[in-house]
């Protein structure tokens, strides 16, 4: 060990298979980030200007949002920085703090799915008592589903930061703390068991209650035939859609860090690795956009007023 020199910063190795489509790679991920920066911003301008939106389902809507945007700013900016330079390199400093902000928006992003599906259980299981319910309790939820995975994270993450690195090569085009540490000097099968556990027990409360409200609102739309109940069924497709989506990413961040993957392509792997930071915050928001009616209708009302607008100027 006394021959180890310890670093402080990492090479990104992922980049250089970008090289001969650079100028291309660099167009791509800059329109993408812009189409989520304005997707989002409407659905959460839309949300704010429309007196008729402001309940319980649409301000976690706008909650989702803005974690969408958390999660493509915490990855596509330094992404679209890391291509221009030539080294690829990135500090330790600044790894781990993508590490954290990375991490956050995943627990985030399912912990807000999760209180979005008890909204949806409290809306179609207690329709009377909706508003009454999740008006006291939606700041409290909002509070819980920020707050929450930001601990979790940080007891988990404080050993990552105790550990020593000495490998310098991160297999990817972003910082993960499974990558980070397998570079550590020494041994990291505690570090790994309480990763493993970390995600199994901060993960399993969103579980319990997207199995346990979807469980209950099957149940009374299967016991009630009204055209109602089926009405605010649909309601709950956007939901679904999102999960899905969510879990999809999740699967393929899991499955290229845990199986070979040396058969694939480049591109394939590329796009494995960044579907989890980049399709979410993309399609959410044409889903809810798309899927549900009061928003759609805000949203070309809000859209054509703003087209007016820009033709008398």
């Amino acid at each position: 060990m006394g021959n180890v020199s310890v670093v402080t910063s990492f090479y990104l190795s992922e980049y250089y298979g970008m090289e001969k489509l650079k100028p291309l790679y660099f167009c791509m991920f800059l329109i993408t980030y812009i189409i989520i920066i304005v997707e989002n911003l409407i659905i959460i301008g839309v949300v704010y200007r429309e007196k008729s939106l402001h309940t319980p389902m649409y301000v976690l809507l706008c909650n989702l949002a803005a974690n969408e945007l958390f999660g493509s700013t915490v990855l596509l900016p330094a992404l679209l920085i890391n291509m221009l330079s030539r080294s690829y390199e990135i500090s330790l400093s600044f790894c781990q703090t993508q590490v954290f902000a990375i991490h956050t928006y995943a627990f985030a992003e399912f912990t807000i799915l999760a209180v979005m599906s008890y909204d949806r259980y409290v809306a179609i299981c207690h329709p009377l008592s909706y508003h009454t319910i999740m008006s006291q309790r939606v700041v409290k939820l909002i509070f819980l589903m920020w707050l929450y995975p930001i601990l979790a994270l940080l007891i988990v993450f404080i050993f990552t930061l105790r550990l020593s690195f000495c490998g310098r090569t991160i297999e990817k085009v972003y910082c993960v703390n499974y990558l980070l540490v397998k570079l550590a000097c020494t041994k990291t099968s505690t570090e790994n068991i309480i990763g493993l556990l970390s995600v199994v027990l901060y993960t399993l409360p969103q579980i319990i209650m997207i199995f346990y409200s979807y469980v209950h609102i099957l149940r009374i739309c299967a016991l009630s035939f009204s055209q109602s109940k089926f009405k605010a069924l649909r309601t709950c497709t956007p939901h679904l859609l999102a999960i899905i989506n969510y879990c999809i990413g999740c699967f393929f961040e899991i499955a290229q860090g845990r199986f070979d993957s040396s058969h694939l392509s480049y591109q394939a792997k590329l796009f494995l690795s960044l579907y989890f930071l980049i399709f979410p915050p993309l399609l959410n928001p044409a889903i809810y956009g798309l899927s549900i009616q009061l928003i759609r209708k805000k949203l070309l009302r809000f859209l054509s007023r703003k087209s007016r607008q820009v033709q008398k100027m």
